[in-house]
């Protein structure tokens, strides 16, 4: 057989003879329907794009390692948090969120911040942002949310009027308004900024007992952000600054790295704290729930092959593996079955299996078939269970455990609408500087706005977290 690797070939392996000239009816007669290794190139050429992801599109990622330096067993079982030293490789994507795959990466927009655990008990995915908050809490107002970060159907510009006619007519937004405003919407690059699983999630041990958890990726490189007459002149010089820098600190051996920490509440005081635990729009103190430290993340090898393996990775809060649980956040309920869903619709029913997203422990499950499957399927193996052929069964030990649910079946909203505290503590503790340039972005941001009661409602809501801060707003616009 010929190990020629230099013989290009047909996707069938054929050699080709000529990848200069099309088949053509004489010297200049038109070309040939026959001409199947031209047909071949223009038709995947027609196809090498999926679709990009309705979020984040314009993402770059990189392989690196998770490393344990405490013992939390006492409150997972989580068997890549299993001892101390422990090393799981890992995959990351950032991505901006609101762009589409060629916009800037230095726009003012929240990162998100992905990373895939390749643990001996299946993936884990834990799939965050930049910041602790979001902008809504319940996952029935998301696609309303993003169509107001994208392009208005007639104009296909970006429209403000939407942006702030949605978040003045939803308050709980006003916390990652004011994250988003302030110099931190704009990171200096990838590696300069924190990041965080923002949802709740449980953590259960080996005797069943549970706590409630939420993740804190510290960065080592200290945050560093842009200001924003650089950030724009860096996305008309450099749109893919932040990818490039990414990319670049990994080849030459910069390698960056994130401490992993946790705030772990008891599961009891859920419900008594202050505010509902499970409402994305809020953070929880932590003088009261102290950050513990779990291990430290470090990328340390780009990828070959941008395509295979940050386009085609795929993400969701639902990818889970025993020990680790969801909670009854509204917003993180709702992104278990979208995440996993856009893949399918994305990439394919068999995006699993495709090597960036593959487990690297062995996988047994009677899923067949279904577009692009190209392993072999199962084989002749039994394909339905229960059943005598002796194929995989359940392990009753990684059931999840049982917690009580009450109350009615109805749509009912969070019972805590307090959504001004906690913006106006942050409001507070910023410098005076820093306070000044988050008034500039805002009243920058919201003068495009064509009707001032959208201007008026918003800047309620900034009165309400701190009087000064509206106030100043309203100066900015011109309005009382």
């Amino acid at each position: 057989m010929s190990t020629n690797k230099n013989k290009l070939t047909t996707s069938w392996g054929a050699p080709v003879g000529d990848n200069q000239n099309s088949l053509t009816a004489g010297s200049r007669g038109p070309t040939l329907i026959q001409d199947v290794h031209l047909l071949e190139k223009l038709a995947h050429f027609n196809r090498e794009r999926v679709p990009e992801r309705v979020v984040h599109a314009k993402g770059a990622g990189a392989h690196g390692y998770f490393e344990v330096t405490q013992d939390l067993t006492p409150y997972t079982k989580a068997s890549f948090l299993s001892e101390l030293g422990k090393r799981t490789p890992l995959f990351v994507r950032f991505s901006t969120v609101a762009g589409e795959n060629g916009s800037s990466d230095t726009v003012r927009d929240p990162r998100g911040f992905a990373v895939k655990f390749y643990t001996e008990e299946g993936n884990y995915d834990l799939v965050g942002n930049n910041t602790p908050v979001f902008f809504i809490r319940d996952a029935i107002k998301f696609p309303d949310f993003i169509h107001t970060q994208k392009r208005h159907p007639q104009t296909h510009l970006k429209n403000p009027n939407a942006v702030w006619d949605f978040w003045s007519l939803s308050p709980e937004s006003l916390h990652q308004v004011t994250i988003l405003m302030s110099d931190r919407g704009i990171p200096a690059t990838l590696r300069h900024m924190h990041g965080f699983g923002s949802h709740t999630f449980k953590w259960v041990n080996a005797e069943g007992q549970g706590v409630w958890v939420k993740y804190h990726f510290k960065t080592e490189q200290g945050i560093r952000n842009l200001a924003p007459e650089v950030a724009a002149q860096i996305a008309g010089d450099n749109p893919d600054y932040h990818t490039e820098d990414l990319f670049n600190a990994i080849a030459k051996g910069d390698y960056p790295a994130w401490k992993l920490c946790v705030q772990i509440m008891p599961l009891e005081d859920a419900d008594t704290y202050r505010f509902d635990p499970f409402d994305v729009t809020k953070v929880w103190s932590q003088k009261d729930y102290p950050l513990i430290e779990v291990g430290r993340m470090v990328l340390d090898r780009n990828p070959e092959n941008y395509f295979a393996e940050v386009e085609q990775a795929t993400f969701s809060p639902g990818t889970l593996v025993p020990g680790i649980d969801v909670s009854p956040d509204k917003m993180l309920q709702g992104r278990l079955f979208a995440y996993s869903d856009a893949h399918r619709y994305r990439v394919g029913a068999n995006h699993q299996a495709l090597p960036i997203n593959r487990p690297h422990n062995e996988v047994n499950h009677y899923q067949r078939d279904g577009q692009m499957r190209f392993d072999q399927n199962g084989g002749s193996s039994v394909y339905y269970e229960p059943n005598s052929s002796g194929g995989p069964t359940e392990t009753p030990a990684n059931k999840q455990v049982a917690y009580e649910v009450t109350g009615e079946a109805d749509s009912v909203a969070y019972q805590h609408d307090d959504h001004y505290s906690q913006a106006g503590d942050l409001y507070r503790l910023l410098s005076e500087e820093e306070r000044a340039r988050l008034i500039q972005t805002i009243v920058g941001a919201m003068k495009p706005v064509e009707n001032d009661e959208i201007k008026l409602r918003q800047i309620g809501h900034f009165t309400k977290a701190d009087p000064e801060y509206g106030q100043r707003i309203a100066e900015g616009l011109g309005l009382s």
